[in-house]
Parts: C-alpha cells; structure tokens; sequence
C-alpha cells in the first residue's frame, strides 16, 4: 500500500491512498483524519480498512504532495554509510568512520517531494544525496537486528541536501551543513513495508537536469538497515513516524566540484518507491 498527504487546489491536507495513476481520499472515505503519522501503530490493525475503503478519487497530477509524514519527531542520518561512497568521501577529504557515523537533519529542512530546494545566499557548494527513506511504525528500544523490521512501517525517497563547506568547516558537527530550511525533500509518499520484499535490493538513481549523477543498489549498504535500527535504539526511543536516511551511493558533487545552481532539477528515484523531483532557486528568489 503506498499512503500520501496531499491537498486539492490549495485545500487542506488529507491523507490518501495511491491507486494506479488516482489518490483515493482516506480522510473523507475511511474516516481516518488528516494525520499519517496518527495511523502508523495501528496500520496492521487498519490496514484491511485503508486498503478496502473508498472516496473521493483524483488524478495525481491535479493534487499537491505533501511530505509523507507529518511532523516527525526525529530526522536521522548515516554517514558514509556505501562502500564506493566512502571511497570518494576520502576524495573530499572526509575520513572513513570506523563505526556507524550518525546526524541529525533537524526536522524543519523537510519539504514535499515536489519542492523547491532553496540555494543558501551564504554558500556555493550546495550538493545532493540520494537516499533510502526508513519510517518508524512502532515505539521502541533495544532492538535487536534480528528483530528489527518488525518496527519499520515503510519507506520513501530522500534527498538528503548538503551544504558542504558549512558541513566541513562552518562546524564541527554535521547538523548545520544538513539543516537548512527546505534540505530535507521527503516522499512522494509512504510505501508500506509489506510491498517491499527486500529493501536491500533496490536499484537507486539521481539526475541533475537529466544527467545521471548516482545509480546504485541498496546492498552496497556498509551497515544494513537492521544494523542501523539496532544502534539507534540502544541509544534512544524511536517513535512513529520518526526517519531514518540510510545513506548515499557514489557520485555526489562534493569531489568533482560539481555543485547544484539556480534552475537546476534534481530528480531521485528507487526502484518500487516512486520519484521525488526538486528545482533549486536561490534564497532571493520568491
């Protein structure tokens, strides 16, 4: 099932369900309310309900995606997380972690799939990073690898946007150079993890105004997504709805220089997920 937010020309947001090339209005059909992230410890149970009901129908192309999950708790992230990645971060002068290197994205920078990326006025080296999306279903701690799916409630598409001299000397941890407002596009809606048969398996792709800049697969993952939960939640309570960014395949701008500018579209798809697509504008635009 792969479940959305959306508006209808300029309406309020309401929770949907993709139905081929139509959104089927959960929030009037199902009765369900306008918050994704409400449905998620109880999507099982649901389930049957969201996948049945019916409502009002509209074509994806006249609806406004929104960001799949409202108001997330917790955005985090892996560093250097892919092999050939982490072979050309040395490129760029970022050592290879020696165990799990983690970040915060605060959760202000998330935008909707289809957003502007705004260029900051304070630096030319703004770069992108495609990544596969894991949202948290079920509160928990201290969970095993083993045991870990059973908590994931889905996944989706990310750009994780980069400003990389802010990230790499402006401060000395990576939040600030992760955080801008509008680095976090998010979506273009929640694929549930029942549809996905092994999340490791998945073919990546970014483009930069139709170039192809990355092209990956998931298993070149350093740490598993598992792997990844388990660490996390030795450390803290994940929450529904909370996002886990899993890290970046090869290819990002930083060590060839090539940053992103002004009227650039930056396009991000995974295999059975979706494509999210973004145009960069400066910060002085309107």
């Amino acid at each position: 099932m792969k479940l959305a937010r959306f508006s209808v020309a300029g309406g309020d947001i309401h929770v949907g369900r993709v139905d081929g090339d139509e959104i089927v209005d959960l929030t009037e059909g199902a009765g369900v309310g306008t918050s994704l992230k409400a449905l998620l410890p109880a999507l099982d149970e649901l389930r049957p309900r969201l996948e049945s009901a019916d409502g009002p129908r509209h074509p994806i192309t006249e609806v406004v995606l929104a960001a799949p999950v409202d108001e997330p708790q917790k955005y985090l992230a892996i560093g250097m997380n892919y092999a050939k990645h982490a072979e050309e971060a040395l490129q760029a002068g970022i050592p290879t972690p020696k165990n799990q290197l983690w970040f915060n994205k605060q959760v202000s920078c998330i935008v909707g799939p289809f957003d502007d990326i705004v260029k900051p006025a304070v630096s030319d080296q703004l770069d992108y990073e495609i990544e596969l999306g894991v949202v948290i279903g079920t509160r928990c701690r201290h969970v095993a690898a083993a045991d870990a799916r059973a908590v994931i409630a889905g996944y989706l598409v990310a750009n994780d946007v980069s400003v990389r001299d802010w990230l790499m000397a402006r401060s000395p941890t990576f939040t600030l150079g992760k955080s801008f407002d509008t680095h976090g596009p998010l979506g273009p809606w929640l694929t549930t993890d029942d549809e996905v048969a092994d999340p490791h398996a998945l073919g990546m792709r970014l483009t930069v105004n139709g170039e192809l800049r990355q092209s990956a697969a998931t298993d070149d993952m350093i740490y598993d997504i598992y792997q990844q939960i388990a660490e996390l939640s030795t450390v803290m309570t994940l929450m529904p709805g909370d996002i886990i960014a899993t890290g970046t395949p090869s290819g990002i701008g930083a060590p060839t220089g090539r940053f992103l500018r002004p009227g650039d579209v930056v396009r991000a798809e995974i295999d059975g997920l979706g494509a999210i697509e973004n145009t960069v504008r400066s910060e002085n635009e309107r």
